[in-house]
């Protein structure tokens, strides 16, 4: 396992950060879950992302659950605070004071522990005053229950208001939690060069395109397994479920063997050869998934291989900027 700094942080972090979204506490049993969560530790990963609202906060238990007795300075514990929790009350939701004080402690207490390493604003809340959630995040900082800051799928705008705020309240916004495959690369024209300005980094969700570069799914073929094969979530990867997409990603498989990689391996390294990415998310629904994956760690992609596959997927690439503000909530969810 290789580590890299937290924006303009003293904090190192694992370059593979074990994720369990839409896994612990929903698709994966508990039992299945500590597994992966020891998998993980046993390969060298010490960061790890998880959210409030995850399974309506039972990935947080099963998180802290799973690593209950691990030394705690040893590790890198990340959550985060936006989507409806709870019963969903009207304020159950978003970036205001009050949920935003009451949900640290609620993450803290299934998560069995005195601080987070970094507490994340999961979306960029339109219905309350940034001043007010970035003075409740200097006051979480300060009262020691959360170390470092971070957003996710905050716009560039936004990440450059919110970086001001915080610098005049005595902290600072050191990371960006935003989608980030080789086929959705909306993060590099504007946002990337924003977190570079502002010492800010990525720790990018989905590196493979929610199991599609995995290579699993076949044009021409409906699904069988995996998240495209469940029919709530296979509603969201209908843009990524079209035949053009799926014949160019099996284009990749002869470079993937090429540079010794599995394609889930190609599409982990390849994320991490963006230098403003500090870590990419995996989850695993098996412990041989953590295993497989962590072997993208430390792996170097020379320009030529990163040419040629730019050039398999030609055209079924997003890069489309104006992506990360469409697909944001425009008021609270509930």
């Amino acid at each position: 396992m290789e580590f890299r700094y937290l924006g303009n942080s003293g904090l190192k972090i694992s370059e593979i950060t074990y994720g369990n979204w839409l896994t612990h506490g929903s698709q994966v049993e508990n039992e299945v879950a500590l597994r992966c969560v020891r998998a993980a530790l046993e390969a060298g990963i010490s960061s790890f992302d998880t959210a409030d609202a995850y399974a309506n906060t039972r990935a947080e238990e099963v998180l802290g659950e799973a690593l209950r007795g691990e030394r705690r300075e040893s590790l890198e514990i990340f959550t985060k605070v936006y989507w409806p929790t709870g019963p969903r009350g009207h304020n159950d939701t978003g970036l205001s004071r009050k949920h935003v004080m009451e949900s640290i402690d609620g993450s803290l207490r299934r998560l069995q522990t005195d601080y987070v390493d970094l507490y994340q604003a999961h979306r960029f809340d339109t219905e309350t005053p940034l001043e007010e959630t970035m003075q409740a995040f200097a006051d979480i900082v300060r009262a020691g229950k959360a170390l470092y800051i971070g957003v996710s799928e905050w716009t560039a705008d936004q990440l450059r208001e919110g970086h001001r705020l915080s610098r005049e309240l005595g902290f600072q916004l050191i990371s960006s939690q935003p989608q980030y495959s080789m086929l959705w690369r909306v993060i590099e024209p504007e946002v990337v060069p924003a977190c570079e300005e502002l010492g800010m980094s990525q720790i990018v969700w989905s590196p493979m395109a929610q199991g599609v570069l995995s290579g699993k799914y076949l044009p021409g073929q409906a699904p069988t397994e995996g998240r495209a094969a469940d029919e709530k979530m296979g509603q969201g990867m209908r843009d990524l479920m079209t035949d053009e997409v799926l014949t160019a990603v099996q284009g990749l498989r002869p470079l993937a063997e090429e540079a010794g990689l599995t394609m889930p391996q190609l599409a982990v390294a390849w994320v991490l050869q963006n230098p403003n990415v500090a870590a990419a998310l995996v989850g695993a629904s098996r412990p041989e998934q953590v295993q497989d994956n962590v072997q993208a760690a430390g792996v170097k992609l020379d320009a030529d291989l990163m040419a040629k596959i730019d050039e398999v997927l030609g055209d079924v690439v997003v890069r489309d900027p104006a992506q990360t503000a469409q697909r944001a909530p425009k008021s609270r969810a509930s």
